[in-house]
C-alpha cells in the first residue's frame, strides 16, 4: 500500500494521488473471457502514458440484492442486466489474478453488505462507493470497518450530504477520498460542474479529491479543464467492443483511453508546478530585448545627477546598460556620456537604499502570503515591523505583528515570511497562545522544539524562554494578555540595550505615509 506524505492527522495512510480508476463497464458482459481481454487492452496505454492505474469491479449478491419479486420481469432496467452478466466469486478470483499480474490496483465497488466480506477475502487493494450508496448508512457503516482505503463518488448530493460523509470516514479513522461526479449517463458539457472540484479541495483540505467522468469518450478537453481544476484522481468507464459487444456512450476503448491519457499529460505539462517556478533563460531573453535603457537627453557630464530632464528611455538596451527600472534621479554620472549615448551601469553610482527598503519591499510579500492564508483584516488596525538585528536586516530577523485587539486582552496577526527568524526571548507579565493559521511554523520553548502547522496551538506562559522561526513562511494568531511595552527580555544583551525604536518600527494600517521614501518610490 501507498503511504502519503501528507498525514495530516495520521489517517491519509494510503496516497490517492495521480491514481486513475478504471471501471470495467457492464460486469464484462458477463464473460470471464472477455474481462480478461478488457484488463489487457487497458494494460497496453496505461503502461504507454506511465499512468498508475486501477481496475475496478461492482459486486452485488444477486440473491440476497435483488427482490423475489423482481427476478423475473422487472419494471427496473438495471435489475435484468446484473442477472444476465452475473459472475461467480471463481470468476471474479480470475479477473483479480489478471489485475494484479498486470501491474495495476484491484478496486471493488460493493452494493451490499456481504459484498464487502467477500472484497477483504479476496485481498482487494480498495474500496469504491457509488453515489446511488453513498447515502447508505447501513453500507456505510459497514464499509467503515473494513480496514480499506475507500473512494467515495458524490454524484447528485447535496453539499451538506458530502459534509456529513466527510465527517462520518473522519470520525471512523478511514482514508477516503471523494470523487465530484455527476451521474448522468453521458454528461452533457454544461453540466460537467467542474468547478466543484476547486470547491471542494477548499471544503475538504486533507482529502484528496478527484473526478468520476461520465461525458462523452471522444471529449479529451474535460480531463484537462478537470486537472487545472485541481483533480488530483479520476475515474473513467472502459470496455472492449467486438462484433457483438458494443459499448455505451459513456465508456472508452482502450483507443479512446490512450487519446484520455495523452490528454491528461498535456495537461500536467500545460500547468507546470503549483510554486511560481523560476524563469526560464529563453524568456529572460525575450523579455530583455523588450526592455528600454537610459539614454542621454543632452551631454551630461562627469558628477551630474541623472535628472529626469537629463535622460530618455528607449530600446533597446544594450548590454550592461543601465535598465529604465533602475533608473533614479539620484544616480550619479562617474563619466561623461553623450548626447543620446548609453548611460551604462559601470559608470553611474547609483543611491544607497534606505533601510527601510527591507521593510518596504517585504510588505507586499505579506500581504500576498495574508491573501494566501485567507486572512482578512479590518480597515482599523496598528502593524508592528520586528527588527532586533537592525532594519537592514529585517529579511533574516523579524517579523511583521499587526495589532488587532489590546485591552485587557490582546489579539495580534504574526506573519514571518521564509527565512525570517525571531530571537530568543521571555515576557514578565504577558502569557501568551499561539495559532498557526497557514504555513510551518518551528517554536523553540523553554528548550523543546516542535513544528506547529495549521490548527496548531502552543502556550508560551509568563518567564518562559521562546523564540521562531520558518522555512516556508507563516501566519499565526497571538492570543494574550495585554501586550505591555519593555516586558519582552531578550537573551542577546544587545537588544535589551536598544531603544525601542531601534528595534521596532510600529506604524498605522500598513505605514504607507508614515516612513521615509527615500531613493526608491513605494507603492502599497
Amino acid at each position: 500500500m501507498n503511504v502519503a506524505n501528507n498525514d495530516r492527522f495520521g489517517l491519509d495512510r494510503f496516497d490517492f494521488r495521480d491514481l486513475f480508476v478504471l471501471d470495467m463497464a457492464n460486469n464484462h458482459q458477463g464473460s470471464v473471457e472477455h474481462g480478461v481481454a478488457v484488463i489487457r487492452g487497458l494494460a497496453e496505454p496505461v503502461k504507454r502514458h506511465g499512468i498508475r492505474a486501477g481496475v475496478k469491479f461492482q459486486f452485488r449478491q444477486l440473491a440476497s440484492f435483488v427482490h423475489p419479486s423482481h427476478r423475473k420481469d422487472s419494471d427496473n432496467k438495471h435489475i435484468p442486466r446484473f442477472l444476465s452478466t452475473e459472475l461467480k466469486r471463481a470468476d471474479y478470483e480470475v479477473l483479480l489474478k489478471e489485475v494484479k499480474g498486470s501491474g495495476m490496483l484491484s478496486i471493488c465497488t460493493p452494493f451490499d453488505e456481504d459484498s464487502i466480506d467477500i472484497i477483504v477475502e479476496m485481498g482487494f487493494d480498495i474500496l469504491k462507493i457509488a453515489s446511488c450508496s453513498a447515502m447508505d448508512w447501513p453500507l456505510l457503516e459497514k464499509a467503515a470497518n473494513a480496514n480499506l482505503p475507500i473512494i467515495c463518488s458524490t454524484g447528485g448530493l447535496e453539499q451538506r450530504n458530502i459534509d456529513e460523509l466527510a465527517s462520518f470516514f473522519y470520525h471512523r479513522g478511514v482514508t477516503v477520498a471523494f470523487m465530484h461526479c455527476v451521474a448522468i449517463y453521458p454528461t452533457p458539457d454544461e453540466l460537467l460542474n467542474l468547478n466543484q472540484i476547486a470547491e471542494m479541495k477548499k471544503r475538504y483540505p486533507y482529502c484528496t479529491i478527484g473526478w468520476s467522468t461520465h461525458e462523452d469518450q471522444d471529449n479529451t478537453a474535460a480531463v484537462q479543464v478537470a486537472h487545472a481544476k485541481g483533480a488530483a484522481m479520476f475515474e473513467r468507464h472502459v470496455g472492449l467492443e467486438t462484433e457483438t459487444i458494443k459499448l455505451n456512450a459513456y465508456s472508452s476503448t482502450p483507443e479512446q483511453l490512450d487519446r484520455w491519457f495523452a490528454a491528461y499529460r498535456q495537461a500536467v505539462a500545460m500547468c507546470g508546478p503549483a510554486e511560481r517556478p523560476e524563469a526560464d533563460p529563453r524568456e529572460r531573453d525575450a523579455l530583455s530585448s523588450l526592455q528600454r535603457g537610459v539614454y542621454a537627453r543632452k551631454a551630461i557630464k562627469k558628477g551630474a545627477k541623472l535628472e529626469r530632464g537629463l535622460v530618455y528611455f528607449a530600446m533597446p538596451i544594450l548590454e550592461g546598460q543601465l535598465p529604465s527600472g533602475q533608473w533614479s534621479a539620484e544616480a550619479v554620472a562617474d563619466a561623461k556620456v553623450d548626447a543620446d549615448g548609453a548611460v551604462m551601469l559601470d559608470a553611474v553610482t547609483l543611491p544607497v537604499p534606505p533601510k527601510e527598503t527591507s521593510i518596504k519591499h517585504s510588505i507586499h510579500q505579506v500581504k500576498a502570503l495574508l491573501n494566501e492564508a485567507g486572512v482578512r483584516l479590518g480597515s482599523e488596525f496598528g502593524v508592528e515591523y520586528s527588527h532586533h538585528e537592525g532594519i537592514e536586516n529585517f529579511e533574516q530577523v523579524g517579523a511583521v505583528l499587526i495589532d488587532c485587539v489590546n485591552r485587557s486582552y490582546c489579539k495580534k496577526i504574526v506573519v514571518q515570511l521564509p527565512g525570517q527568524n525571531h530571537p530568543l526571548h521571555f515576557h514578565k507579565i504577558k502569557e501568551e497562545t499561539f495559532q498557526v493559521l497557514w504555513g510551518t511554523l518551528e517554536i523553540e520553548v523553554d528548550g523543546h522544539r516542535k513544528q506547529l502547522n495549521p490548527g496548531d496551538t502552543c502556550l508560551v506562559q509568563p518567564g518562559v524562554w521562546h523564540r521562531f522561526w520558518s522555512h516556508t513562511g507563516c501566519v499565526f494568531e497571538e492570543i494574550s494578555t495585554r501586550a505591555i511595552k519593555g516586558d519582552s527580555v531578550y537573551a542577546d544583551k544587545r537588544i535589551n540595550a536598544m531603544e525601542l525604536s531601534e528595534r521596532k518600527t510600529v506604524v498605522d494600517h500598513w505605514g504607507r505615509f508614515q516612513m521615509k521614501d527615500g531613493a526608491l518610490s513605494w507603492t502599497t
